[in-house]
């Protein structure tokens, strides 16, 4: 069977964290900003680390499994 948890937990994780798409932190102007479309070196930084925060959260101390088939 398939183990398809951790590519829907990434994938959805990726989409929602992009800088700029529905947030961006830290901002241009302040802090956090919503949906400006926008990027920076930093954002894209920070991004990351949260990205890493939660992966490892969901698939590693969770263990979050769905199996299809």
């Amino acid at each position: 069977m398939s183990d398809w948890g951790p590519v829907l937990i990434s994938v959805l994780l990726f989409v929602f964290l992009m800088p700029g798409l529905l947030f961006q932190m830290p901002g241009k102007n302040r802090f956090v900003e919503f949906g400006n479309f926008q990027t920076s070196g930093i954002s894209i930084i920070v991004h990351t680390i949260i990205y890493f925060a939660l992966i490892a959260v969901f698939l590693l101390a969770i263990g979050v499994h769905m199996y299809v088939g």
